[in-house]
């Protein structure tokens, strides 16, 4: 008898234990014979002596067949009114097989699993699910489905092999269990032979997983389709369909099998797992029109899966009983699997020419989800640029905040025959299920065709239900060529009046609302690794489709790389640009591609996904080929993220960058252009280069061009106090001129927009202005557009009060002596502050005559970067990589003028990959330096103007010295810099002049060298950028010796403040008088220095006197010096000699001045010998104004105090404040300030002055400052009261001395006198006749020793000069009779006698390079008061030699206390 005949039921009786009642039948064949595939249409089973209504019927309805339905020989069937495809749990097995000699096997393989709830019997691996045909071949990957009930987790494994065949031998690498409803994946590694005659010669072996990975957790849905019995209903095309339920949707599911399916009037069957979406509300279904007769007539679908519940009936039957124990509560709470059923009515054609052409359909089910079918009209703008239409073909998906989406249709019928020409509009109709409200859309083309770049000007989809009308703008291209490579793009709307605004804009620039798109989308950089093996690249075409947990990108098409031309090559990594809109977060990716082109089989790596909006960074390990000829033959991937690998950062911000190159020529370049933002609490971004290739970069920046981009950077807080922009040179045309730099950013509701401004119009370039290639800008104004309720666009222009601070800051590098120790790298420090303030990277770069930091070499630098406030940290280093660039720093000084200190580093390491700790760049701790006070500098912008005169032009040396109330600058020297001091030219620099504000007087002096030695100085404007104040100096004479009448190439010009001169003209009249002693007269040339209130009178030369004969014995010698400014009150005078003649020793007895605008005379007494010869062989002397009498200071005096109180909210107080002064003579008694109800003090910017009568504590040191309530009351106000104080000033009465506390603090409101806060003295003004009054000779002792290394020692003759807050000394010789002086290892010692210097502040040590062995190595100075007995050392360790070092032959020295 033939059994299992088509049409035939078979009986079998078959012994075995009792079952009972069976709940299952596992049923299949051996798969052999000529026609072994089976149709079986149940199974039933009744135990023998059971009546018939016993028997279990088993329905199955499938193919056991290899080459129909899912391949499956082998089925488990459950009993009738429960579904096996729902019951029954996958478990997809992947086979390894080894990559050695011999690996494959002909032996037919089994497995057994071992699970927590049940274990499976020895089942074959029969049919591959991936159909490589030859099974278990060396290197390959097989993969099965074993459908068996669900065993729970897996324990072990069981694999092995039936040892026949002629290769029976066979090397298992591993094992992979991918468990989808479960959401497991296990990985079983083996790594042996399973072979009688190698290894232990076993054929079977039990694994343990390794490894258990979370993934993705699908159910199983059962799938029935009919097609409809019509003429023509069935397809040959690929069926789709996708899932739409209240917790989300599926992927895209392909429905295919090895049947020939969707055959007229049949019903096909699937079983898919896909992600749990809830209570299904639509389904899409779909084909792609593929194949010969693809239309298709689908009648019906119905879906089936498995959910939990608590059955009605059990509820119901709970009200009738009575109250139950809380056990049987929960027995009968318990909920069961449920089966729904859903069925979705078509009964309509797919096809492009029956019904209304469409090929996909959304469905809603039988019994209503609430929703209806709704039509969308879609307008496509194309741009009007260039090449912006595309013959391609272009798909759109339509996306709702409800979470449903149209999924993807392809824009085939439009108003217009030939679509999406440049500046056409095309409209086309889609409809779907109703969406809801839009929220974006995501649109694409397929790159077909030779023209398929394509720029999109923008979407608009009109909701035809509602007629509401949504705006999608892009102005982006849609090319792998263009933009960012991109060939889709996720948009979303925007508000109409940002269209509007658009539309009046004439010049409106491109993606001007791509900050919008960007701020609600995210970028994903996509970096694709391709392995290092051998054919491991591919020339296919590569896509991949990153999915979140709320959507997915589609089918993302990797065209254009970052990194290289060309794609996916052997070890390459590729970098790619996607965006998405709100996908959520990421949890796996697919990868893959077509496999076209010559070598299609790709060997991939990993993938990682940086997601900067997200501050995430994702990688995706996969390690396989995506090869039909190797592993497992599938070319394409699910990955899921090692959670071990991923990265977690602070989030990025968009932001929109608009850049204005000049219209000068050659304004252009054709560079690298990159930007960094500074925010406000030291947060900087990373550095981004604006062009995403070289292509850009010779597109953008062109001469007058106006270039946008949106780059994605760390969120710099909201304000940005500056911006640092560059390039990196190369090329033919780097060279740029930068007008200025527009930033906009979004507000942080969304709701409108920031635009800053940052002005430049300044060349970057090598070759022009100051040869710098980066800038750092400032903020001048702000631009802001806030969205109203009323949905208008409010505009708000305003300045920037106070941009960010940028100030000097001056270097000297050292490099060390040993040998290769140079470098020609390109070196830069950055300057930290605390909080993470810092300055960025400075470059320091050479002139152009050196070539590198030569050994031994001194190189000094001068850069402008951000004023980090108290530095905690510098950096110091170096872009060289190779071992040429090695570079051994010996010594590093920084100076910050504006804050008046120096840190000396000692370094003495190397910055080199190949020395040391291979380190290229190092940190040193400002706690490392050595830190010396050097005097406070303000920077002021000055402007000289040289007159419109012929010959008005100089090229000689200019120096200038000013003066101010508190003192005067040296001599500086105005750098010619090129093109300066030319007829009719104003030319404005920064320079650094020490604070004597408020400026009295300027001192201009030429020394007449040069070409062009004569000027006409017009005028010269000082402007002090700290306070704005504006000095002007006019002249409008010649300096020359031969132009100007008087021949003087020295000019003093008094300063004007606000149209008032600061000092007045005057004639001097000078009284001199020869002692009557034997040989007082002199031959010498006498020179005199007048000092006063106001400054100096300069050298004035004793020549024309009333007498012919001038200095004789006993006699008064007038000299009148007229149109002299006037210097106030004189306190004293330097008489000097230059010891020339016959007799030149000189006892002057005393000097008279009369000032003739203050109608005063002022006596100098001195009756002392100005000789080599005589008394302490002084040819210089200082002396002191007999009319100052030193004053015996009272017990008593007044002390005015004037406080400021902050200019901030909350700053003010109702209360009283206390003071104490902290002096050098002692502590005062506690003065309060008063505050009253009537007349109000502290209030918000207030100031206010206060008069008390004290003991005079001498000079003050320190201040404490308390807030007290007022009338000794306990404060009955919050605990967080304060008094915002910003500066208190203390003026002493009766010699008029300032002293200022800077304070900025907040004073807290405290009932006990001990809670105060203390402020030091930031600044003192000493008044002139403080100053006066001091003045009395004192003798200094000098001593200087001269270092021990070999030639330290010079035979030039030395000068010294010696400055105190009270002035200085005056150019000195330091010189002895008969003695050889400086020699090596020695020390010298010297006496000067000059007035009281006050502390010391520096000296400065030079010589005049004269003799034969001028270089000298100065260790260091010491200068002893012998009044007060204080010692000064000055520490110097440094060469003064032109051949060594820096080459100077001059130090200025600050002490070390």
């Amino acid at each position: 008898m033939n059994k299992f005949e088509k049409g035939s039921a078979d009986e079998f009786y078959i012994e075995a234990v009792t079952l009972k009642q069976v709940r299952r039948v596992r049923i299949g064949h051996d798969g052999k014979g000529g026609s072994s595939g089976w149709y079986l249409d149940k199974v039933i089973v009744r135990e023998e002596g059971q009546p018939e209504n016993q028997a279990v019927e088993f329905p199955c309805y499938r193919w056991l067949d290899k080459n129909e339905d899912d391949g499956q020989i082998v089925r488990e069937l459950v009993p009738a009114g429960d579904s096996p495809i729902l019951k029954n749990v996958s478990y997809h097995i992947s086979v390894k097989t080894g990559d050695v000699p011999g690996a494959s096997s002909d032996s037919k393989v089994f497995i057994k699993l071992y699970g927590e709830k049940a274990n499976t019997s020895k089942e074959p691996l029969l049919v591959s699910d991936n159909d490589l045909g030859n099974y278990f071949e060396r290197g390959r990957v097989d993969e099965f489905i074993l459908e068996t009930l669900d065993i729970g987790k897996i324990n072990r494994l069981l694999i092995g092999h039936d040892n026949v065949g002629l290769r029976s031998g066979w090397f298992l690498a591993s094992v992979q269990i991918t468990v989808p409803v479960h959401g497991r994946q296990y990985m079983f590694p083996c790594n042996r032979w399973l072979d009688k005659d190698e290894a232990d010669g076993k054929v079977e072996v039990e694994l343990y997983p390794s490894e258990i990975v979370s993934i993705e957790k699908l159910v199983n849905y059962e799938v029935s389709l009919v097609t409809g019995d019509v003429r023509a209903a069935g397809t040959n095309a690929n069926v789709f369909m996708q899932l739409y339920g209240e917790t989300g949707k599926s992927e895209l599911i392909t429905l295919k099998s090895r049947s020939n399916n969707f055959e007229r009037g049949a019903t096909d069957i699937f079983k898919i797992e896909a992600a749990d979406v809830g209570k299904i509300y639509k389904l899409r279904i779909g084909h792609d029109g593929k194949g010969i007769g693809d239309g298709w007539f689908l009648e019906s679908v119905t879906l089936k899966w498995m959910v939990m519940k608590v059955k009605e009936t059990d509820k119901k039957k709970k009200k009738k009983k009575k109250k139950k124990s809380s056990e049987e509560e929960e027995e009968d709470s318990q909920p069961e699997e449920v089966m729904e059923i859903c069925k979705f009515v078509a009964h309509r054609w797919l096809a492009t020419d029956e019904g209304d052409k469409e090929l996909v359909v959304e469905l809603i089910p039988e019994d209503g989800s609430g929703l209806e079918e709704n039509t969308y009209e879609v307008h496509v703008v194309t741009g009007n640029v260039w090449g912006a239409g595309t013959d391609a073909n272009v798909f759109l998906s339509i996306y709702g905040e409800g979470g449903g989406d149209t999924g993807e249709r392809q824009l085939k019928r439009s108003n217009h025959l030939n679509k999406f020409e440049k500046g056409q509009e095309d409209i086309f109709t889609i409809k779907a299920i109703d969406l809801g409200v839009l929220k974006k859309l995501r649109i694409r083309h397929d790159n077909s065709s030779g023209n398929a770049a394509w720029f999109l000007d923008r979407v608009e989809i009109v909701d035809l239900k509602d007629n509401t009308r949504y705006y999608f703008p892009c102005q982006r291209w849609l090319a792998g060529e263009e933009d960012d490579g991109q060939i889709a793009r996720e948009l979303v709307p925007v508000d109409e009046a940002f269209i509007k605004k658009d539309s009046d804009n004439d010049h409106q620039s491109l993606a001007s609302l791509g900050l919008e798109q960007k701020a609600k989308s995210t970028t994903y950089t996509v970096k694709v690794k391709t392995g290092d093996k051998k054919n491991s690249g591919t020339d296919a075409n590569v896509f991949i489709i990153l999915y979140g947990n709320k959507d997915d990108t589609g089918i993302i098409n990797l065209k254009a790389s970052k990194t290289n031309k060309n794609k996916f090559e052997r070890g390459k990594l590729d970098a790619f640009t996607v965006e998405s809109v709100d996908i959520g977060d990421l949890k796996k990716i697919k990868i893959g591609h077509d496999n076209k082109g010559g070598s299609a089989g790709w060997f991939l790596e990993w993938v990682e996904i940086d997601a900067p909006s997200l501050g995430q960074c994702l990688k995706f390990p996969c390690g396989r080929w995506l090869d039909k000829s190797e592993d497992d033959g599938a070319t394409e991937r699910d990955l899921f993220p090692a959670e071990l690998q991923t990265k977690e950062y602070v989030p990025f911000v968009p932001y929109e960058i608009t850049v204005y190159t000049s219209d000068i020529f050659g304004a252009g370049t054709d560079a690298d252009v990159f930007i960094v933002l500074y925010g406000s609490n030291g947060v900087c971004s990373q550095q981004k280069s604006l062009c995403q290739n070289k292509r850009e970069q010779r597109l953008c920046f062109e001469r007058n061009s106006v270039d946008q981009f949106i780059v994605e950077l760390e969120d710099v807080g909201d304000t940005i106090e500056k911006i640092r922009i560059g390039h990196r040179g190369g090329g033919l045309n780097s060279g740029w001129h930068l007008d200025r730099v527009e930033i906009r950013r979004l507000l942080p509701n969304g709701k409108g927009s920031e635009t800053i401004t940052f002005p430049c119009q300044r060349w970057l370039a090598k070759s022009e202005d100051d040869g710098e290639i980066v800038r750092e800008l400032v903020p001048s104004d702000i631009f802001t557009e806030k969205l109203l309720k009323d949905g208008t666009l409010k505009q708000i222009e305003q300045e920037v009060e106070e941009p960010l601070e940028m100030i000097p800051y001056h270097l000297i590098i050292t490099t060390g002596t040993e040998y290769d120790s140079s470098t020609d790298s390109r070196v830069y420090v950055i300057i930290m502050g605390p909080q993470k303030v810092q300055t960025g990277r400075l470059w320091l770069d050479l002139p152009k005559e050196k070539k590198e930091f030569a050994d031994g070499s001194v190189e000094k630098f001068s850069v402008m970067g951000l004023d980090v406030g108290e530095i905690k940290k510098l950096e110091l280093g170096h872009d060289g990589a190779t071992p040429e660039s090695s570079w051994l720093v010996e010594e590093l000084t920084l100076i910050v003028p504006t804050k008046g200190v120096m840190y000396t580093f000692v370094c003495k390491c190397w910055l080199a990959r190949d020395r040391g700790d291979g380190l290229t760049s190092r940190v040193f701790n400002i706690l490392d330096a050595d830190c010396v006070t050097i005097g406070h500098k303000i920077l002021y912008e000055v402007t000289v103007v040289t007159g419109d005169t012929q010959n008005a032009g100089t090229d000689t040396n200019i120096y200038m010295t000013l003066f101010g109330s508190s003192g005067n600058t040296e001599e500086m020297r105005l750098e010619k810099n090129g093109e300066r001091f030319e007829r009719g030219q104003e030319d404005t620099f920064i320079m650094e002049i020490a604070d004597i504000a408020p400026l009295r007087k300027m001192r201009i002096r030429t020394d007449g060298k040069g070409t062009r030695p004569d000027w006409f100085l017009e005028k010269i404007i000082m402007k002090n950028l700290s306070n704005q104040e504006v000095t002007t100096f006019t002249y409008s004479e010649w300096l020359s010796k031969l132009r100007n009448a008087k021949g003087a190439l020295v000019c003093e010009m008094p300063a004007v403040i606000n149209e008032e001169q600061m000092m007045e003209n005057t004639t001097y009249t000078v009284q001199v008088k020869t002692s009557d002693i034997g040989g007082a007269g002199t031959d010498a040339n006498v020179s005199l220095i007048m000092f006063g209130e106001n400054g100096d009178s300069g050298t004035l030369a004793l020549k024309e006197s009333n007498k012919s004969n001038k200095f004789e014995r006993n006699q008064m010698d007038v000299f009148n010096f007229p149109d002299m400014l006037s210097l106030g009150d004189l306190c004293k005078v330097r008489i000097w000699h230059d010891n020339k003649g016959v007799a030149p020793g000189w006892h002057l007895e005393y000097i008279d001045v009369k000032d003739a605008t203050l109608d005063k005379t002022f006596r100098f007494q001195c009756d002392r010998w100005l000789a080599k010869g005589e008394d302490d062989g002084q040819l210089i002397r200082e002396l002191a104004c007999a009319n100052n009498d030193i004053l015996e200071l009272k017990e008593r005096t007044s002390y005015e105090i004037v406080t400021v109180t902050s200019d901030t909210e909350d700053a003010e107080t109702k209360e009283n404040i206390w003071i104490i002064l902290e002096g050098k003579k002692g502590r005062s008694k506690e003065f309060l300030l008063e505050n009253s109800s009537k007349k109000r003090k502290f209030t918000r910017g207030a100031t206010d002055k206060f008069l008390f009568s004290s003991k005079n504590v001498g000079d003050i040191a320190a201040i404490c400052v308390g807030h007290c309530p007022k009338d000794g009351r306990k404060s009955t106000t919050k605990a967080d009261a304060y008094w915002h104080v910003r500066e208190i000033i203390i003026t002493e009465m009766e010699l008029c001395n300032k002293y200022f506390f800077k304070c900025n603090a907040k004073i807290p409101l405290r009932n006990k006198r001990g809670d105060y806060k203390v402020f030091e003295c930031a600044k003192v003004i000493e008044s002139f006749a403080s100053k006066a009054r001091s003045l009395v000779p004192v003798k200094y002792e000098v001593i200087v020793v001269t270092g021990s290394e070999k030639g330290a020692g010079t035979d030039a003759n030395v000068f010294i000069t010696v400055f105190g807050i009270n002035g200085d000394s005056g150019k000195r010789a330091l010189k002895q009779k008969f003695r050889n002086l400086f020699e090596r290892g020695k020390t010298n010692r010297f006496c000067l006698e000059t007035l009281e210097l006050g502390e010391l502040k520096k000296v400065r040590i030079e010589h005049d390079n004269s003799g034969i062995a001028t270089g000298w190595l100065v260790e260091r100075v010491e200068i002893t008061n012998s009044a007060t007995g204080v010692t000064t050392i000055f520490p110097c360790g440094k060469w003064l030699d032109q051949n060594r070092g820096d080459g100077l032959t001059w130090r200025e020295l600050f002490p070390r206390y």
